[in-house]
């Protein structure tokens, strides 16, 4: 996370993020105009919530992955590929948004089967490379300003949490859907979806706390110190979502 002008391939992937943040952005709008329901697996919240939280989630992990030991042209690889995949991702979902069908767990058609198994291994591809960026955290400490090497295995961390929960979520749906369960499947991730969006962004929220930290003229000391303070406060705020979410567990 430095301040040199990246290569192309990164400032490629960061305008992809804010097109995707853009569209979550004008979706929010849509839904200022057009109205209808807030919750529900038919809404206009999905491609918001989606398009803000994959462009955000995309421009923390372009940035994130440079303070890893990889080599330039893999990391640039493994970018190219998670971009284009948070574009089917948002892609899918805005398009059965503005179909008015619901974009995961539906099987109605074959298109909608077609959608939902895309976002599903679309899914499951995502799991992997972050899965990949956070060994490679823990393998070698990241470089960076004091507090960042921390930030960024916590962040990383947390965000596996994130992970479990997601594809706990489309397990579970998959398998009531497919025995005939369409609307319990819908009902089913409630319990998880906090979970999953609070774990989501400890990546982009504690690295970017190092950097600002870097501008300020503290120690090095007090700065890993105010790191580790937000790392584990954010720690405890997943602990406590995912109590809510056994208690709440259907």
């Amino acid at each position: 996370m430095d301040d040199e002008k990246p290569p192309l391939p990164y400032r490629l992937y960061e305008a992809t993020a804010l097109l995707l943040v853009l569209s979550g952005l004008a979706h929010l709008g849509m839904f200022a105009v057009d109205g209808g329901p807030w919750t529900g697996p038919v809404s206009w919240r999905k491609p918001v919530t989606f398009g803000l939280s994959f462009g955000v989630t995309l421009l923390a992990i372009v940035r994130v992955t440079a303070c890893l030991r990889i080599g330039p042209r893999l990391r640039i690889a493994l970018l190219g590929v998670f971009a284009a995949d948070c574009v089917v991702e948002v892609g899918g979902i805005t398009l059965q948004a503005w179909r008015g069908v619901p974009s995961h767990l539906d099987m109605e058609t074959p298109f909608d089967t077609a959608v939902s198994m895309t976002l599903a291994v679309g899914g499951g591809v995502l799991v992997v490379l972050l899965t990949v960026f956070a060994v490679l955290s823990f393998r070698h400490r990241p470089t960076g300003p004091a507090g960042m090497a921390l930030a960024v295995r916590s962040g990383f961390a947390i965000l596996l949490v994130a992970l479990v929960s997601g594809a706990a979520m489309i397990a579970r749906g998959v398998v009531l859907t497919r025995t005939g369960h369409q609307e319990a499947a819908y009902r089913s991730t409630a319990s998880l979806k906090p979970l999953h969006g609070v774990s989501l962004h400890a990546v982009l929220v504690l690295p970017a706390l190092a950097w600002l930290l870097s501008r300020t003229p503290w120690s090095a000391t007090a700065r890993r110190r105010i790191v580790a303070t937000a790392a584990s406060c954010y720690a405890a705020a997943v602990a406590a979502t995912a109590v809510w979410a056994v208690l709440t567990y259907r």
